[in-house]
């Protein structure tokens, strides 16, 4: 899916000016999928295009179950044109990984845990690397020696990366980032990351995939496929992801339901991503009922919790796939 991408300032005190600087991200882990078959298992199993990935190319995708519902959601590149790595949220990568591993079946495909092999870290602004493939464009990557290098959505037009090292390279030169920066960084961008607290609670639209090139909807089958092409394309999503604001309050955290006016006595959403805020209070990227939305009054954890804000998307909602 191809999605026009454009920068959206968020204007709030919470989020202006992000520092330059490499981040040690030690909340995410990385699978490692070898073997022939590798591009072609994986093109199987998630939401987004594997058979056309490349060392020049990164890709965003959803591990789902046969509903439709994300178990896990990825950053895959391709190493040295062979080796294809997953990055994902460290807390689910063990039942992730044995849940990959049940659907290898004759494929020639070997996965692993390659936590211990790599390391990930963050780069924002400055840090950053201009890439000779895609400049800023998001999920395009290079090889840059032994690093792999991939550009990903801006936090408040800052250009942000993803680093993949071997864990036996030295550390990166350059301004260290505190984690709490780079986690702010991720709300800001829009894009969320699914975590333990969130599993089997949310189709990829739900988190705005389809719009930042997580879903593909010319590719083949693959688990809950039929739950999210009608999700799309029958008008059918009620839920959508929005980056959000709490003034008074940072405890946010993923898994907290979020009420609003239209029900005091249901949860019309949940935080999926949080990070707290540089101005005090915090913010988070929340999956919300539109309807809720639209009226408004939204309050973090019961009726009468926390008000919190609604900012705009730093991008466009794709209209057409």
């Amino acid at each position: 899916m191809d999605t026009q991408f454009t920068a959206t300032s968020l204007i709030t005190p919470n989020s202006s000016p992000l520092p330059s600087g490499i981040a040690r991200l030690e909340h995410l882990g990385l699978i490692k999928v070898t073997g022939a078959d590798n591009a072609a298992f994986l093109h199987g199993q998630l939401s987004n295009d594997f058979l056309n990935i490349n060392a020049q190319s990164a890709r965003l995708a959803a591990f789902c179950s046969a509903k439709g519902r994300m178990q896990a959601s990825f950053v895959g590149c391709r190493r040295n044109n062979q080796d294809v790595l997953l990055v994902c949220s460290a807390d689910l990568l063990a039942a992730t990984l044995k849940r990959l591993s049940m659907f290898v079946m004759r494929a020639k495909a070997q996965l692993s845990d390659a936590s211990g092999e790599f390391l990930v870290y963050g780069a924002i602004g400055d840090a950053t690397r201009w890439l000779a493939t895609g400049a800023r464009a998001p999920w395009t990557a290079e090889q840059d020696g032994l690093t792999s290098r991939i550009n990903l959505y801006p936090a408040n037009q800052l250009a942000r990366q993803l680093w993949i090292s071997p864990a036996i390279e030295a550390a990166p030169a350059g301004p260290t980032l505190a984690a709490d920066q780079w986690e702010l960084s991720e709300v800001l961008s829009g894009v969320a990351t699914v975590s333990a607290a969130v599993v089997d609670a949310l189709v990829p639209q739900m988190l705005n995939f389809e719009s930042v090139g997580g879903v593909s909807f010319k590719k083949g089958c693959y688990p809950g496929q039929e739950v999210v092409a009608r999700s799309q394309f029958r008008g059918t999503l009620k839920r959508r992801a929005y980056v959000l604001e709490c003034v008074s309050s940072p405890a946010l955290a993923p898994g907290q339901e979020i009420y609003a006016n239209l029900d005091p006595l249901q949860p019309c959403g949940l935080v999926v991503q949080s990070a707290p805020g540089r101005a005090g209070g915090g913010m988070c990227i929340a999956s919300l009922q539109n309807s809720a939305v639209q009226l408004g009054g939204l309050r973090l954890g019961a009726p009468d919790g926390p008000v919190l804000t609604i900012l705009p998307l730093p991008y466009p909602l794709a209209q057409d796939i």
